[in-house]
């Protein structure tokens, strides 16, 4: 888990995401569940070329999932990082 691209796997995009970004200068993105707060700052500087300020990481669990059997299924586990670049950063996506 040396790669950038191994750490980071997508960035989120809803509307509570998409508030933070315009508002707080914060971007939502899923990680890797065992990627720490260095590492992560680490790749989003290398991946965007922009100055990350803090990062807040949050661990959710994967729900349970039932599909008309009696062997019950489970979603993923996964991580959510909120990074918060330097004042005059941007990441644009088009």
């Amino acid at each position: 888990m040396t790669e950038p691209t191994d750490i980071v796997h997508t960035i989120r995009l809803t509307e509570k995401a998409t508030l933070l970004g315009d508002t707080r200068n914060q971007y939502v993105f899923q990680v890797a569940p065992r990627a720490t707060k260095p590492q992560i700052k680490r790749a989003i500087e290398h991946l965007f070329k922009k100055k990350v300020a803090s990062v807040n990481t949050m661990q959710y669990e994967g729900k349970k999932r039932r599909q008309r059997r009696p062997d019950a299924g489970r979603t993923a586990h996964w991580k959510k990082a909120i990074v918060t670049l330097q004042e005059g950063e941007k990441i644009e996506f088009t």
